[in-house]
């Protein structure tokens, strides 16, 4: 018996990507269908009580014992009255449950239907694995995930780099702005450093002495966002902290410049 649903079946089921408004916060639909999720793919409410119990460091109550209504609301409201980080945190404890038992789950649907949920109403999170990180545009994960992967084998600090600026943008309850900041613009001077033989030179510096690394005007450019990570992000003024979008601009500027130099020098 095939237990898809017609939009399913009919490949009618895509999520449309909606513009992200949601990072810090966890909205109360999503509490909800983050439990639904979990007992669809095989999950009941005693284990998801154990689960978030322990996860919030809650004792269970030894009289309730009735997994309907009892247990499955006792689950669904200590989940609606945590703090919004913790919700995330659940949903990494549950995949990491499913995934460490996958023939008594169904951990890759619980995973696909929560990533479509993110995407289609504007969540600006992914599990990946039984890790919740940052999401970013689909242009923008394309251009990072490329990003990555050309500088994984020839570029092996900048590839470490670039992926502790994403950490630092995935890190809850508050995202370590400067330091996403920080790490991209040092995984572009490390591989600018590896492609000039200049070992110690800053970012602007050797962009200065080697004319020929970039064209002109973009040069100039990232001569001024190096600046501005310098001014904004490793020496902080006050009343001049950067933004969450100032971090994420950054990111992506350094991912693409990064991918062009790999390309362009074949490492």
């Amino acid at each position: 018996m095939n237990d898809q649903q017609f939009s399913e079946r009919q490949g009618l089921r895509s999520a449309s990507e909606v513009e992200i408004t949601v990072r810090s916060e966890a909205p109360y639909e999503l509490r909800g269908v983050l439990v639904d999720l979990a007992y669809e793919c095989g999950m009941g409410p005693k284990s998801m009580r154990s689960l978030v119990g322990r996860l919030l460091r809650k004792r269970p109550d030894s009289n309730n014992w009735s997994e309907y209504p009892n247990i499955d609301q006792k689950v669904r409201d200590l989940i609606d009255d945590c703090d919004w980080y913790y919700v995330y945190d659940v949903a990494e404890a549950v995949a990491r449950q499913m995934q460490d038992a996958p023939f008594s789950y169904e951990p890759e649907k619980f995973s696909n239907e929560l990533n479509a949920y993110f995407i289609a109403n504007g969540i600006g999170w992914k599990l990946v694995g039984a890790s919740i990180e940052a999401r970013e545009s689909a242009a923008l994960e394309t251009t990072i995930s490329k990003g990555l992967e050309s500088l994984e084998d020839g570029a092996v600090t900048a590839h470490r780099e670039l992926s502790e600026a994403l950490r630092d943008l995935s890190r809850r309850p508050e995202p370590d702005i400067t330091g996403a900041i920080q790490h991209s613009m040092a995984s572009l001077e490390c591989l600018c450093r590896q492609l000039t033989g200049d070992s110690k030179g800053t970012l602007g510096e050797i962009i200065k002495r080697n004319p020929a690394l970039l064209p002109a005007p973009l040069d100039q450019a990232m001569s001024k966002l190096w600046g501005f990570a310098s001014e904004y992000a490793r020496h902080i003024r006050e009343g001049q902290t950067p933004t969450f979008k100032d971090a994420q601009l950054v990111v992506g500027v350094c991912v693409s410049i990064a991918t062009y130099l790999a390309a362009k020098h074949e490492i």
